[in-house]
């Protein structure tokens, strides 16, 4: 089959698995190099979690809701507890929309903070990436000028 033949149509999977049979075996240090640098450039299967970092902050985005109401006092403490919980359920809804947009401004900024988190992070694998390569190439290339 010529590659013009190829081009114009789409191939059978037999036709795909006949011509991958015709090509050469790779060298194995080839193959050891390429398993070396995927490994290297794989991401962590924990990408998709928020940072450390972040985990306290993220926590503390809604705050639309407190915590509950105590007191310390022992006389006034139970009037007061019940008298702040009957406020908090009688104005819930209007806290509730008061805070809607600090909540969204809350959730946007800690997805930001996120993603510039795991960009700052892919950026320095990257760079530990290419420094390694550059060390060895200039190893390779001190290693030829010696006399």
């Amino acid at each position: 089959m010529r590659p013009e033949q190829i081009l114009t149509r789409e191939p059978s999977p037999e036709e795909v698995v006949e011509r991958i049979q015709t090509l050469p075996t790779p060298p194995a240090e080839h193959v050891a190099e390429l398993r070396r640098k995927l490994a290297e450039e794989r991401r962590p299967e924990s990408a998709t979690a928020w940072p450390p970092l972040l985990q306290n902050p993220r926590g503390k985005m809604d705050t639309r809701y407190a915590s509950i109401p105590t007191s310390h006092r022992p006389l006034l403490g139970p009037p007061l507890v019940l008298a702040k919980r009957a406020f908090r359920l009688a104005f819930q809804p209007f806290i509730n929309e008061i805070m809607r947009r600090q909540v969204e401004f809350n959730e946007a900024i800690l997805e930001s903070l996120a993603q510039v988190y795991e960009q700052t992070r892919e950026n320095a694998r990257t760079q530990a990436a290419w420094r390694k390569q550059m060390e060895a190439r200039l190893a390779r290339l001190e290693g030829k000028d010696a006399p």
